[in-house]
């Protein structure tokens, strides 16, 4: 077994990520380095297009490949902005389903000067969409 990244080492692979973004539109590079529970760390950036629809989150790009190359359990997750911003509400959804109904994943949201504020995913999106409401 692979011994895991703290949070502040999650960070900085975060971080590097963020400087690998494609935000030419809003200005607003994302970072996001996601801890499976292999130990792995899937690392992600936002990817802009001019059909703003079409755009892909940082934290939904580590979530893509974290699934295609064969891992869906998940211990944490660092996000690196600008600003601190937390994920946004589809970010958040598409984390929860590999959470499980606890949304005890760790989620670690920084900013590009090291202030970080660690919530679980439970608190960021309290009684969130799960497969057991689908009966």
């Amino acid at each position: 077994m692979t011994q895991r990244p703290t949070d502040l080492e999650l960070v900085e692979m975060a971080r590097q990520a963020r400087e690998r973004a494609y935000a030419p539109y809003s200005g607003f590079p994302v970072g996001a380095a996601l801890l499976g529970r292999s130990g792995r760390v899937y690392l992600g950036c936002n990817v802009e297009n001019a059909a703003y629809p079409l755009c892909t989150c940082a934290e939904r790009t580590a979530v893509i490949k974290a699934v295609s190359e064969g891992e869906r359990e998940f211990e944490a997750i660092a996000v690196v902005t600008a600003t601190g911003a937390a994920p946004c509400g589809a970010c958040r959804q598409i984390l929860r389903e590999f959470d499980g109904p606890q949304g005890n994943l760790r989620v670690i949201v920084a900013d590009t000067t090291g202030h970080l504020r660690p919530f679980t995913l439970g608190q960021l999106l309290p009684e969130g969409f799960t497969s057991e409401q689908l009966g």
